[in-house]
């Protein structure tokens, strides 16, 4: 199976509207090597660390977890809940779990 994390980057970047040297720039990196760098983790070659990560999912507006997803549907919903408040957020885990439960009662 195929690391999601270079593809949600790029795109997730894309989206944003952001260069590779741009986004690695806002994240503290030197000019003359953020795009070079930021290349890199989009191709694969190598991972950022995960605070690293972190600090990407920051800039983009992202949870973390989307970017390490594997199953497209699951990443989709990760973001969704994301953008909900808090209490949202608890209100809809407590009927999917509800949900769940009910129906493996039948």
């Amino acid at each position: 199976m195929q690391n999601p994390l270079p593809l949600r980057l790029k795109s997730a970047r894309k989206k944003a509207g952001l260069t590779q040297q741009q986004l690695g720039m806002r994240l503290g990196m030197e000019q003359s090597s953020a795009s070079a760098r930021m290349n890199q983790y989009e191709k694969g070659k190598h991972a950022p660390d995960y605070q690293t990560m972190q600090r990407i999912a920051s800039e983009l507006g992202l949870p973390v977890a989307y970017f390490y997803c594997d199953d497209e549907l699951l990443a989709e919903l990760i973001c969704a809940i994301s953008m909900l408040k808090k209490e949202e957020q608890e209100l809809l885990l407590k009927k999917i779990c509800k949900e769940n439960q009910d129906s493996h009662e039948i």
